[in-house]
């Protein structure tokens, strides 16, 4: 068996990855090697096909993964990776998706020969519609980090920072922001209902009318600027309520200032 990767820990985000990079056919099952202590979520990834290990001592003595994929909690995330430090020669790359976790901590676990890549993804990741963002160490190949993007990207979008220091404003926008929009469908739905709309009715229309518009400003040419103002009728329904949501910068002034509790919440978190 040859073994191409290895996943360190199978939980929901670990085997929503994993699921997406063998329905792609990214990977073949036979390539894989899931390490999951828990067994209920091991045999998961079993009836994928997958060889499964409770322990990291249990993957084959001669194995020569490409990627170490470490999908655990960032409290946990020392204790894991120093189970694989005998990848750390410089033959095998590291991926982590724990939040919150510098490169560095992998480095200094792994030793200095240790080609490492940090993503941050979000939970829309889990139906395959995230936002995937790496940055990668200096020992990270072109080729692998092409062999990287390719795997991210049964899971969504990947895109791709040169400065480390800029995964606390990634984390504020693109990890944290489905919160947001959950609570602006949440809070479109009270006004939907306070408007008179039936509870069901209410949360219907919100949800679709956030899923339709987002779809289209993904699909649409244009800039979400333009579509805004195609809505847009002078002195009609919608300029009424974009006089309040746009007047005097509102909106914009508030999601700027969630953006950056988040961002500074971030760098406190990483000391």
């Amino acid at each position: 068996m040859t073994i191409r990767l290895v996943l360190a820990g199978c939980g929901n985000m670990g085997y929503a990855m994993l699921a997406g990079w063998l329905k792609s056919g990214k990977l073949a099952p036979s390539t894989v090697f899931v390490v999951e202590p828990n067994a209920d979520l091991r045999q998961r990834a079993a009836a994928l096909g997958c060889a499964i290990a409770a322990d990291a001592g249990d993957i084959p003595g001669d194995a020569v993964p490409d990627l170490v994929v470490i999908a655990v909690k960032p409290q946990v995330i020392r204790e894991v990776t120093a189970a694989y430090k005998r990848f750390g020669d410089g033959r095998t790359t590291f991926v982590s998706i724990a939040a919150g976790t510098p490169v560095s901590t992998f480095e200094d676990i792994l030793g200095s020969r240790a080609p490492v890549v940090r993503c941050m993804p979000n939970t829309p990741a889990s139906i395959g519609k995230g936002m995937m963002v790496v940055f990668s160490n200096p020992l990270v190949s072109d080729d692998t980090k092409r062999f990287v993007a390719d795997l991210l990207s049964a899971s969504g979008e990947v895109a791709t920072i040169d400065d480390e220091g800029l995964m606390d404003a990634v984390t504020a926008v693109s990890g944290s922001g489905p919160a947001y929009i959950f609570h602006f469908i949440e809070a479109l739905t009270v006004a939907a209902e306070k408007a008179g709309l039936s509870a069901a009715t209410a949360r219907l229309l919100a949800m679709q009318t956030v899923y339709g518009a987002a779809s289209l400003a993904a699909e649409s040419q244009e800039e979400p600027s333009v579509l805004r103002q195609q809505v847009t009728s002078p002195n009609g329904t919608t300029a009424a309520a974009l006089a309040v949501l746009m007047g005097e910068d509102r909106l914009t002034k508030l999601l700027t200032e969630a953006v950056e509790a988040a961002r500074l919440r971030s760098i406190e978190l990483g000391k």
